[in-house]
């Protein structure tokens, strides 16, 4: 079950805190016409690099990392809370692919700033920054020996964001698989 905005399952972890550790992030689902810009891209066969499926395209707001269960229903509790009456935010993507690292392939897509700003404060607390970095946000398009020839390719969409999500991931070799857990409003 995917939660519509306003919608959280923190509750549902009531009858399971067993203290299992998940990796989650606060995230930014693009709409279907943006997911169609960035499904246009040319993906080559390149030993090394591994393509993302659309079904994994999302916007990292705050990385939280591995945490434990018991931690989820206050992270709702804490998101809910901090963006209550948060401004819907406007998402640009592009202008052209860029390679992070080496290591991964994005899309850069700016008008998050704000966001991240309350989402790192809200979360800090419960989930401290081990590693602070300036916030940057990509949709990663690839993963793993990232040539340079494949950064600079044009790319452009824009969007609003009117919610943002908890997302668990649940993925295993192969098989991505992401859970939003909680799907907070924006803009209401």
């Amino acid at each position: 079950m995917v939660p519509e905005p306003g919608d959280t399952l923190a509750g549902s972890f009531t009858g399971r805190l067993s203290g299992e550790m998940a990796r989650l992030f606060v995230a930014v689902w693009p709409p279907p016409e943006v997911v169609a810009v960035l499904s246009s891209l040319d993906r080559p066969a390149v030993p090394g690099v591994r393509w993302s499926a659309p079904e994994q395209w999302m916007v990292k707001v705050r990385p939280l990392g591995h945490v434990d269960d018991r931690v989820v229903p206050p992270l709702v509790e804490v998101l809910e809370a901090e963006l209550d009456g948060a401004p819907a935010a406007g998402c640009v993507l592009g202008p052209a692919t860029r390679r992070l690292g080496g290591q991964w392939l994005g899309a850069p897509v700016a008008g998050l700033e704000e966001l991240a700003a309350v989402v790192f404060e809200a979360t800090g607390e419960l989930v401290p920054v081990t590693h602070p970095q300036p916030f940057q946000a990509d949709v990663v398009l690839a993963r793993g020996r990232v040539p340079r020839r494949l950064a600079g390719r044009p790319v452009s969409a824009s969007w609003t964001a009117h919610s943002v999500a908890l997302v668990a991931d649940r993925s295993a070799p192969g098989n991505a698989r992401y859970e939003d857990l909680a799907v907070i409003p924006l803009g209401a």
